[in-house]
């Protein structure tokens, strides 16, 4: 009886664990209008700036002076790349209700991964 137990309760955690994973590829997926999709992804892209910010301060605490300025020249030139290729990748779609929704995805998506590589580089200066 114990195996079956055993057995049904990670068929449970992990069917939880897929629909969590599911849910976090699609945050706005309950949205029922195109005015409803860019409100929420553009709070996602705000979620995500904020991150960031919060990774890119914790980084700056641990470097010294020199690191610091190549940090903040490299950040200045990653936001204006950032910024520069969003417009660009929403433009196709320059003059649609959906044009604000591709630009907040577009920037979510290059934001997260950007706080996702400051993550791997403190992580590696730790070691």
């Amino acid at each position: 009886m114990k195996p079956f137990l055993i057995a049904g309760l990670l068929v449970l955690t992990f069917a939880a664990a897929l629909r969590a994973q599911e849910q976090k590829k699609e945050p706005c997926a309950d949205a029922q209008s195109q005015g409803e999709m860019n409100i929420c992804w553009g709070k996602e892209y705000k979620a995500a700036d904020a991150q960031l910010n919060k990774t890119y301060q914790d980084f700056m605490s641990k470097l010294d002076e020199s690191e610091k300025a190549q940090l903040k020249n490299a950040q200045v030139a990653w936001l204006k790349y950032r910024d520069a290729n969003c417009e660009f990748v929403a433009d196709q779609y320059k003059g649609g209700s959906m044009r604000p929704m591709i630009a907040a995805i577009c920037l979510a998506d290059v934001t997260n991964a950007r706080t996702n590589e400051l993550k791997t580089q403190i992580k590696d200066r730790e070691q």
